[in-house]
């Protein structure tokens, strides 16, 4: 099932061209450019070629790197790790398990408790504001964010 989102032709071809080359060519946005770095409403962030929640507001935190930082996945099934030695370097890759879209990379320099910094594309993700969960067919994270309203920075 998840090689049935890559080789749908609708779903890639809606994609922008940095939302392509960032899910499908495994491409990095550059910092503090992407729409979600400094996105401070409560909601949800799902994959933007499948829809499959990766991410709470609740759960983000201002890395100062540039780019949309979690301390965890809102659904950890949906996100993947492996190893990605690319550039010379050694990360740990981060991807959508159905869509198998590149997400970013996770680093272990995140806040207590955990101590992972997951840094994201925000061309990889779509945010859904809370006041939109229930019409997107996200209602069942609404309790999450009871007593959050818009107007409160993280």
């Amino acid at each position: 099932m998840a090689k049935e989102y890559n080789k749908n032709p609708a779903a890639v071809q809606a994609l922008s061209p940095e939302q392509y080359q960032v899910t499908q060519e495994n491409g990095t946005e550059r910092p503090f450019t992407g729409e979600y770095w400094d996105n401070h409403e409560p909601g949800i962030y799902v994959d933007v070629v499948s829809g499959e929640p990766l991410f709470s507001s609740l759960d983000k935190f201002d890395s100062g790197t540039g780019w949309p930082s979690f301390t965890k996945p809102l659904e950890p099934a949906n996100v993947n790790t492996q190893s990605d030695n690319s550039h010379f370097m050694r990360r740990t890759e981060a991807r959508s398990r159905l869509a198998e879209s590149h997400l970013g990379h996770v680093f272990d320099d995140g806040p207590a408790p955990g101590g992972l910094r997951y840094c994201m594309n925000s061309a990889s993700m779509r945010f859904i504001p809370v006041d939109r969960l229930e019409a997107e067919g996200y209602g069942k994270y609404l309790p999450l964010f009871k007593g959050v309203t818009p107007s409160s920075k993280r």
